[in-house]
């Protein structure tokens, strides 16, 4: 992030076929390719949340593979949760799946 700009926090809710067919190992390669640092996880409801933290650009690239997702997925929605997000310093230093 060597733009100067801004380090903002994003929270995700993906739904639709995102588990079983490989969405947190793609989310974290992609996240690493665009210099996103946060995590990715199995919700026990179906769904994957991503926390994510970045600069603006490199979490709306995110946001857009979110919803389109690895080859086997089917997105039927991407949902922004800032509400529930964490604080940028409780995030790891690098993109991990979490259990």
């Amino acid at each position: 992030m060597e733009s100067g700009e801004e380090v903002r926090v994003e929270h995700f809710q993906v739904r639709g076929r995102v588990q079983g067919v490989g969405y947190r190992y793609w989310t974290l390669q992609t996240a690493r390719s665009l210099g996103v640092r946060g995590t990715v996880r199995n919700r026990p409801d179906g769904t994957v949340e991503v926390t994510a933290a970045g600069e603006r650009q490199a979490l709306q690239a995110l946001r857009d593979a979110l919803a389109e997702g690895p080859p086997g997925a089917r997105v039927t929605e991407v949902r922004r949760l800032d509400e529930t997000a964490p604080a940028e310093e409780e995030l790891p230093d690098r993109f991990e799946i979490v259990r």
